[in-house]
């Protein structure tokens, strides 16, 4: 029942990440979904309130969990409690998604980042941190650390641009420079490490890790050569485009 109900959680608050998940084995979605889940509440903490303290005690339990996770206790919670068992099962470390949970504290507050490496950091700290916990989950060999990384930094820049109309309808300023020509050299920047994660080795069966990039190159692409997209809320693909790159990856494995 816990995991059926971080599966729910995860279809109504990220649905691009379940359909992701969907296609992933059966045995592998029992890691996915509790990390996806986890992430989901990570997520939305800074935004379930306009109290900022509030905010970091949300994000403080959630360290809490993973700290006691790593020492073999758990919470009677719908999330926490798979969440540790995953932590457990795969030992994965808890410096992994404590960065996580500490990358989003940006979003409690309405600062810009202070440079180009601070914004590269949080790209890596969540999403790229996320997708590699996933691969971790599913027994990748450490050497890939850097090539799944790179994927995951590639597919929250995707993310990250389809969000920002709505990041600065909520008072924050998500890029440093949103002339189309930035985007669009943001965006190239999100293709090279695309390129440079897929020469990377993954063990066949931690590639389900991967499937959330489904939509970054395509996505990419079209704000390299329509960067006006990002600011117009228009940054999307055709639903048939969607739906046939997931299945290819899901067949093929590559994204």
């Amino acid at each position: 029942m816990s995991l059926q109900a971080c599966a729910a959680l995860v279809e109504r608050g990220d649905p691009d990440r379940f359909a992701a998940t969907m296609a992933a084995p059966v045995a592998a979605r029992a890691r996915l979904f509790p990390l996806y889940a986890f992430n989901l509440e990570v997520a939305r903490a800074p935004w379930v309130t306009q109290e900022p303290m509030i905010a970091e005690m949300r994000l403080q339990f959630w360290r809490d969990v993973v700290a006691e996770a790593a020492d073999g206790r758990s919470r009677a919670h719908e999330v926490a409690g798979p969440l540790a068992q995953v932590i457990r099962e795969a030992r994965l470390p808890v410096g992994l998604l404590d960065a996580l949970i500490a990358a989003r504290r940006w979003d409690i507050w309405r600062e810009p980042f202070a440079d180009g490496d601070e914004f590269d950091r949080h790209l890596d700290a969540t999403a790229g941190g996320l997708m590699w916990a996933a691969a971790l989950a599913l027994g990748a060999s450490p050497d890939a650390e850097r090539a799944v990384r790179d994927i995951g930094w590639a597919a929250g820049l995707a993310s990250w641009l389809r969000a920002v109309p709505e990041l600065e309808a909520r008072g924050r300023q998500p890029l440093r420079d949103s002339s189309p020509e930035a985007v669009a050299a943001l965006a190239r920047e999100g293709l090279a490490r695309l390129k440079r994660g897929r020469a990377g080795r993954l063990s066949p069966n931690a590639r389900p890790a991967l499937l959330p990039a489904w939509q970054a190159e395509p996505l990419l692409r079209l704000a390299v050569a329509e960067p006006r997209r990002v600011a117009e809320g228009r940054l999307d693909l055709s639903e048939f485009s969607r739906r046939w790159r997931l299945l290819r990856s899901a067949l093929t494995g590559r994204v």
